[in-house]
């Protein structure tokens, strides 16, 4: 079982609380896609906070970290996907770094399990 967290650009955010569709998510035209900047700089940041590109494919950039309470992390060009394990220290862990990604004001963190977003105030 994991606990999944996502990141997404603001604009996402807005679409997302105004359609009212239980499976916006799943629509990917429904995903502000990352700008080639944007895209970059999550990159880097991701591997700043040490985790590891362990592969790339269709979907997108597979990253991992030696900490296991990190987690995995999918960045694809409309999102930046967290898996944390199901336990409260990768939970909180996972939780901070994206709470951290929305520092610049350009992307809004969703949490599936509480079904809640957050921006940085």
């Amino acid at each position: 079982m994991s606990y999944d967290i996502s990141l997404y650009r603001t604009e996402t955010k807005v679409r997302e609380e105004n359609a009212h569709d239980a499976d916006f998510f799943e629509k990917e035209e429904n995903l502000v896609p990352f700008t080639g900047q944007q895209f970059q700089e999550l990159k880097e940041r991701l591997l700043s906070y040490n985790y590891k590109i362990t592969g790339e494919d269709d979907h997108g950039l597979h990253f991992s970290h030696s900490d296991g309470d990190f987690g995995t992390a999918l960045l694809t060009g409309n999102a930046l996907y967290f898996t944390a394990s199901w336990n409260e220290n990768s939970i909180f862990e996972v939780g901070m770094v994206a709470s951290e990604f929305t520092d610049s004001g350009e992307y809004a963190k969703y949490d599936f399990q509480r079904g809640e977003w957050e921006v940085w105030e």
